[in-house]
């Protein structure tokens, strides 16, 4: 099993440190130039990498994007012994200087007095030429560079791939990925999934019957600033109900253990609240601000004119609510109970509908103790998604309430399960899931009945 240590981290071996001496008695003294970044002698010449001794018994693990998500990632690898983090590529230099300094923070809190460095490229192309030295490749550049990637580096039968949400950012994109087929082992990064509330509400879903009613609410502060603001650009995010709900509608399919009924999606929502601050004349239209959805689930393939009572979901977002009590409320109602999942508190209160021996007087309010009523603290990441105590692995919080470190613990484990037992690769998050999700929110943008 691979694991977490807090003692023990990779070291150099014997080969690289010999690897690096011979390189600084045959290179020219110009390349060693104190304004060069780590590692840019390297990257001046591919061919030195020939001959690289490379240690088989690590995941040998590329990041492409060292953004704000790209160094939460690193934060979790750089706890794992067995995985060890050989490239990282951005374009943008500061990104890739803080994320080095993660890594080294990271690295130091364990007690690593030689911490591996990693070759720092600008170019995904240059990344491309040490494909065949890459098991791992994390994806965490903006949004609408996932499907390009996706396409580039799906041909590599031995390469597991993480790709953060959305997979897409236009129905074009959507169109390429069904088109392709892919030989590389792909996992769709859908941290809410793992966040412990929401897991436990997933838990406990059986509890409450026949699923009638799914709502998900979101009050939070407006988006942060991205490099070259890409993030204010709908072509390169597909708008807000893909880029940043995408999560939500992933989870409503997970939830409802059904599919939405695409054309009878619809959509209230409001643009030009926020960013009025940045110049932002450059955009036809900003991106959105708040909106609501609402959408019916189907039970079958055919099940697309069914009325009455199927399943039906509404989703609450507001981008402009800093300081709400709860920035996510996930309610889950059914025909015998009800769940309430809340964040930042982290817990799930679970109602059960009283029958009608305990409410045997209908014409009165039920009596409060015919109400059965429990609350469950999600703190306990360990708990919650019952590892046990002696399972090491990242505890810090990260953004996301530490959900990307059990996404990681749950993606080593499937990567360790079919590279050394030969199992089947299980994502938990397929690329499938990661389309449909899009899908959702690019039908819910186009269905927006108030033409903002």
């Amino acid at each position: 099993m691979i694991c977490f240590s807090h003692k023990h981290q990779p070291r150099a071996s014997w080969r690289q440190h010999h690897f690096f001496v011979l390189l600084f008695l045959l290179l020219p003294q110009q390349l060693w130039s104190l304004s060069m970044p780590p590692n840019q002698a390297l990257l001046t010449n591919p061919d030195l990498l020939q001959g690289f001794q490379v240690d088989q018994s690590k995941i040998r693990v590329a990041l492409l994007g060292c953004g704000m998500m790209g160094q939460e990632h690193i934060s979790y690898m750089s706890g794992y012994k067995d995985l060890r983090i050989d490239f990282l590529c951005d374009p943008h230099q500061p990104s890739v200087d803080h994320s080095v300094k993660v890594m080294r923070d990271f690295y130091q809190d364990r007690g690593d007095e030689h911490p591996h460095e990693p070759l720092l490229l600008q170019e995904e192309e240059e990344l491309l030429n040490h494909a065949e030295h890459i098991d791992l490749l994390v994806m965490a550049h903006p949004n609408y560079l996932h499907t390009p990637s996706l396409l580039k580096w799906g041909q590599y039968e031995h390469l597991t791939i993480l790709v953060e949400k959305p997979v897409a950012v236009s129905q074009e994109q959507v169109d390429l990925l069904k088109a392709q087929s892919f030989n590389a082992k792909i996992w769709v990064a859908m941290e809410y999934r793992y966040i412990p509330a929401i897991a436990k509400l997933l838990e406990m879903k059986h509890d409450i019957g026949d699923i009638k009613k799914v709502t998900i609410r979101e009050n939070r502060y407006p988006f942060l600033h991205k490099i070259g603001e890409w993030n204010r650009d709908r072509s390169k995010t597909g708008d807000t109900l893909v880029e940043k709900c995408c999560h939500f509608f992933d989870l409503f399919r997970l939830i409802s253990g059904k599919e939405p009924n695409l054309p009878q999606i619809r959509a209230l929502a409001q643009r030009g609240i926020n960013y009025e601050e940045e110049d932002l004349s450059h955009y036809d239209n900003p991106i959105l601000d708040s909106a609501y959805v609402t959408m019916p689930f189907r039970d079958g393939a055919d099940d697309y004119n069914s009325r009455g009572s199927q399943t039906i979901g509404c989703l609450e977002l507001c981008m402009f609510a800093e300081g709400s009590r709860h920035q996510e409320e996930i309610v889950v109602t059914g025909t015998k109970g009800r769940l309430e999942a809340y964040l930042p508190e982290n817990k799930v209160y679970f109602f059960q509908r009283p029958d009608h021996k305990q409410w045997s007087d209908r014409s009165v309010p039920p009596p409060a103790n015919s109400i059965r009523s429990e609350i469950h603290d999600c703190s306990n990441v360990k708990n919650v998604f019952g590892l046990e105590d002696d399972v090491e692995m990242p505890t810090h919080v990260g953004y996301h309430y530490s959900s990307t470190a059990v996404e990681w613990y749950h993606l080593l484990e499937a990567f360790e399960n079919h590279k050394d037992h030969g199992e089947t690769w299980k994502p938990h998050v397929t690329l499938n899931d990661g389309i449909r999700a899009v899908e959702m929110g690019l039908m819910a943008t186009d269905r927006i009945v108030n033409d903002l």
